[in-house]
């Protein structure tokens, strides 16, 4: 029996050598990972930045403090690192001896005899000796568990910081709008008054004025638009700090400013600073040793067990004194009968861990694609800013011409209100640009990791 069972574990411990590797990382290809024309091999990166520095507006720097503080989701996600780290606290205490005390004792007395007791102070203890991994793969599954939940606490973070900067230069694109809205709105309640003059003059009629008029009510109808926004967005914002609805405190767009420089680094560094890459590449890891213990049940475990206790009654009524008592034993159970079953756990495992293993190479894949999305939105509104300049120029002496022709009878209110609403499209259309190269230095930032 002793040969059977000497040989039973010589050929396990043959078979399972070499299966319980720890993790290495799959090959994963990062080359034009951002695009071949934005491919560098430079490590230098706006990501090392710290957002302080990045957002230099100090009502927005305030706004992410407390965000960084309150927001609901970011305080789940610390609290999800809690929960992990008891998990693998659990799996460390797995590769100790489980103990089992439980005193009793008891009084007798049978027709008026001498009263006696027996007690018992029995201690029990059983201990898996892990001869193949089954315990060291949990562990090292629950600690990809644990780096898991860091990484999604970073990625809340850095999400919220990006969703915090967001909603504020939105808001003062926002109020941008409305500033350039409500110049417009005097512009044309100027122009009516001027076509009035011009009608009591006979140098026009009421078309034109109904026309003006229609243009006025336009743009205020705007402005009740824009001043709905602005309350939605303040909105969304307190929400993300965790606080009560307030009017946020802020600056304006054109106090902004950002990095000219925009350095991405090479891609190979993504896959230590993004945070959901890491979240990613932890599941696999998690799946990885998921499979190694699924391999496990298919070779023995061997546990060992005994006991000892302090009793007064040991085989016999005995009222006194005490006796030490002592076991031993131990079991060695090869899971034969469940082979299949097992090999069936396997096969899952498997495949969850080739699934974990494509999540995590798509991940790196919309990382790249992120990046380079942010970059060409950065490059696009800034490549614009010349341009649009010389249109509202343009368009400005447009609309000073115009209305002088028009005071001479050289030219229609057509042509007039034409060239204002033009004039207001570019305006709005400028802002619009400033936005887009904010927003897309936030999706930068965050595409390549940055706020953590």
């Amino acid at each position: 029996m002793k040969k059977t069972i000497i040989i039973v574990i010589t050929v396990s411990l043959f078979t399972a050598c070499g299966i319980y590797k720890p993790y290495t990382r799959p090959e994963v290809r990062t080359d034009n990972l951002y695009g071949v024309e934005y491919a560098t091999s430079d490590t230098t990166s706006i990501a090392n930045i710290g957002w302080r520095k990045l957002f230099a507006d100090q009502h927005l720097q305030r706004l992410i403090d407390t965000a960084l503080v309150h927001n609901t989701d970011l305080q789940v996600a610390r609290l999800r690192i809690t929960e992990a780290e008891a998990t693998l606290n659990a799996a460390q205490l797995a590769y100790l001896p489980l103990f089992n005390f439980a005193p009793s004792g008891s009084i007798s007395n049978f027709d008026g005899a001498k009263t006696s007791w027996t007690y018992s102070v029995p201690v029990a203890a059983s201990w898996e000796v892990d001869i193949f991994s089954r315990l060291t793969n949990a562990k090292r599954r629950s600690h990809a568990a644990l780096l898991q939940s860091e990484a999604y606490r970073d990625a809340v973070q850095t999400q919220l910081i990006a969703n915090v900067a967001v909603y504020y230069y939105r808001l003062l694109s926002l109020d941008a709008q409305m500033t350039v809205t409500k110049q417009a709105v005097e512009r044309y309640r100027e122009q009516r008054r001027v076509m009035q003059a011009l009608k009591a003059a006979g140098g026009a009629n009421e078309a034109g004025i109904a026309q003006t008029e229609a243009m006025l009510y336009a743009a205020e109808t705007t402005l009740h638009d824009l001043q709905y926004s602005i309350r939605q967005t303040e909105n969304s914002l307190t929400l993300l700090l965790g606080d009560t609805l307030n009017t946020i405190e802020r600056s304006t767009l054109e106090a902004q400013s950002v990095p000219m420089e925009l350095a991405v680094g090479i891609p190979l560094q993504l896959l230590s600073r993004r945070p959901d890459i890491r979240q990613k590449e932890q599941a696999l890891v998690q799946a990885y040793y998921a499979t190694a213990e699924a391999h496990a049940t298919l070779y023995p475990s061997l546990t060992l067990s005994g006991s000892a206790g302090w009793t007064n009654s040991a085989g016999a009524i005995v009222a006194n004194p005490g006796k030490l008592l002592f076991s031993a034993a131990g079991s060695l159970l090869q899971p034969i009968f469940n082979a299949g079953q097992n090999r069936s756990r396997i096969k899952i495992a498997k495949a969850q861990q080739e699934e974990a293993k494509l999540a995590f190479q798509q991940a790196l894949l919309n990382a790249g694609a992120e990046v380079n999305n942010a970059l060409t939105q950065v490059q696009t509104a800034r490549s614009k800013t010349d341009t649009r300049r010389k249109q509202l120029r343009s368009l400005e002496r447009a609309v000073k011409s115009t209305q002088l022709l028009m005071l001479h009878g050289s030219t229609t209110y057509l042509e007039v209100l034409t060239a204002q609403q033009t004039l207001l499209d570019a305006r709005l259309s400028a802002i619009a640009d400033r936005l887009s190269e904010l927003q897309g230095v936030v999706s930068l930032y965050h595409a390549l990791g940055g706020g953590i």
